[in-house]
């Protein structure tokens, strides 16, 4: 009878184990909640104009719950897998949905103004997006690998998570150049969470919405274990993440007002600016029959015009070296401002072939001096302004006026004019926020306007003007600083110190925006210690938080 039973049992865990052979390592109910929670994760960015429902779903806007909400879903869809592998999985699927949402732009660049045909622009999307989701499939797995010694409610589990998720979204900020367009604490802008962006800047909004959401999700799972029967067992294990829950809640309703004011007040008297935007559209902008001759009349008339203190133009404005201008044109625009006691910022590209050329702001103002101000864009666009290692390739099956630019340096003087000091950035290198910190180490030479300049025409006139203001908007945050945007297409703006939109250019038309804007003193949280040390603090209290998880064991 033993041998029988035993028998009988040994087949029947064979039985077991063929037919776990023949079933799919993950349910397919899994992959569709790691596609719709990622979807949802991008759609919380910035919402599409085409679905919009105001006043409760604006075009543009940021949704602060459905981004927690989308991360507390996928770490709830963790908690349902026992294998690294399969968390790895999930959490790739979930960043590759969230990514292709969040820079789906790119398409537009590629097929519509770069020729490339639409199933190669797609490929190229896809394989752009999957290689950046390997940072957050491998959070996945090295969080579940970490916390399989705790219960799936621990708070530390959500600690242990919340740890790696945030190196995930700091090595794609960094890492082969750093790409972190998209990243989740844009969503917060708007949200409860914004109060962080002074003292932790965007990645620390990133990792009290990600711990937020995981302990909620905890609270849920909870509750659900502890649900039948609810004996006093179930409420002490109830217990633990609803009290850190109850405490970050009360913290996030506390802090904004126990902290310090983030900077001083505005020390300088208002100042007129006119910011231009030319819309010359990207498909004529660098033909030399058309589009040229068209930015350029338009733009030197503005210039010329102009009755502000100070006028700015977008990135490239004038499309041309200044030796390939016509005759006279840059030596009136000098002359001009020279003797006009006005000054402007000018975008333009300076260089030669033998020292290389760089994607440049001029300032032009009275002086006695025969050289001027210029800033050259330190942080550029792979691609785009240099050609990566073994892509030339690429970069060849594209029509679109690429090469590769000199660098700047990362800290480089601001433009000083009417007691302001104004720091230029150019598109890209707003999404680094410590890099733009860099420049407020010393509160006596520190910036007291940001000024971004842009031409996202290669991109569409929507979503993707929508996340540059949100992503100008968290700089203007972090730093407590007013930042001028002056684009070719949109989004042209006023943005205080607050991050709120002042006045705004409807997008997608030809015209001049004059604001009046006062510069700030003094420096935030996050200036001081991104301007120093970048983002090794944030890697610091990450890889901190994981030692002290290690401490613990679970408890039965």
């Amino acid at each position: 009878m033993n041998d029988n039973a035993g028998c009988a049992h040994s087949q029947q865990n064979l039985n077991d184990m063929l037919q776990a052979l023949h079933k799919p390592t993950i349910p397919l109910w899994r992959y569709a909640a790691a596609l719709l929670l990622g979807a949802a994760q991008a759609l919380a960015l910035a919402w599409p104009a085409a679905w919009a429902l105001p006043p409760i779903l604006p075009a543009g806007a940021v949704l602060w719950w459905l981004q927690i909400g989308a991360t507390a879903g996928l770490y709830a869809l963790l908690q349902t897998c026992s294998r690294a592998r399969t968390a790895f999985v999930l959490a790739w699927v979930f960043a590759c949905a969230w990514l292709m949402g969040a820079v789906g732009w790119i398409y537009t660049s590629l097929h519509v103004y770069g020729g490339l045909a639409a199933p190669l622009a797609l490929a190229a999307l896809a394989a752009l997006a999957g290689f950046l989701a390997l940072y957050f499939g491998a959070a996945a797995a090295f969080f579940k690998r970490f916390s399989s010694k705790f219960r799936v409610e621990s708070a530390w589990a959500a600690i242990v998570f919340t740890s790696f998720w945030l190196m995930a979204e700091l090595a794609r900020n960094s890492w082969f150049t750093g790409f972190p367009w998209g990243a989740s604490g844009y969503a917060q802008i708007d949200g409860p969470l914004a109060f962080i962006a002074p003292y932790g800047g965007v990645y620390g909004i990133s990792l009290a919405a990600t711990l937020l959401a995981t302990l909620s999700a905890n609270l849920l799972l909870a509750a659900w274990q502890s649900a039948a029967p609810l004996n006093q067992q179930g409420l002490r294990r109830l217990a633990l993440p609803l009290g850190f829950f109850a405490a970050l809640v009360l913290t996030v309703g506390a802090l904004p007002r126990l902290l310090p004011p983030a900077s001083s007040s505005p020390s300088h008297a208002a100042m007129t600016v006119d910011l231009l935007q030319g819309n010359i559209s990207q498909g004529e902008k660098f033909n030399f029959d058309t589009g040229v001759p068209q930015a350029l009349a338009w733009y030197k008339q503005a210039l010329l015009q102009s009755q502000a203190d100070l006028v700015i133009t977008p990135e490239t404005a004038i499309p041309a070296l200044p030796l390939d201008l016509p005759t006279g044109y840059w030596l009136s625009l000098q002359q001009h401002f020279a003797q006009s006691g006005r000054a402007a910022l000018i975008g333009l590209p300076l260089g030669n072939e033998e020292e290389g050329y760089t994607n440049s702001v001029v300032g032009l103002k009275p002086s006695h001096s025969a050289t001027h101000y210029a800033y050259f864009k330190q942080h550029l666009v792979p691609f785009g302004e240099f050609i990566p290692p073994l892509f030339r390739w690429f970069t060849d099956l594209l029509n679109i006026p690429l090469g590769d630019f000199s660098r700047g340096a990362l800290v480089q003087p601001s433009f000083a004019w009417g007691g302001e000091r104004f720091a230029p950035n150019i598109c890209y290198e707003d999404l680094f926020g410590e890099e733009l910190a860099a420049r407020f180490t010393q509160a006596q030479t520190a910036p007291t306007v940001l000024v971004n300049i842009s031409n996202l025409a290669w991109f569409g006139t929507r979503t993707v003007l929508d996340q540059h203001r949100h992503i100008a908007r968290m700089r203007s945050l972090e730093l407590d600083r007013p930042t001028l945007r002056a684009t070719n297409t949109g989004v042209t703006a006023l943005i205080d110190r607050h991050a709120r939109v002042v006045a705004e250019l409807p997008r997608a038309t030809t015209g001049v925006l004059r604001v009046q804007v006062r510069g700030n003193d003094g420096l935030t949280f996050f200036a001081i210690w991104a301007g120093k040390y970048g983002q090794l603090p944030l890697w610091t209290v990450a890889f901190v938080l994981i030692c002290l998880s290690l401490t613990q064991r679970r408890k039965n």
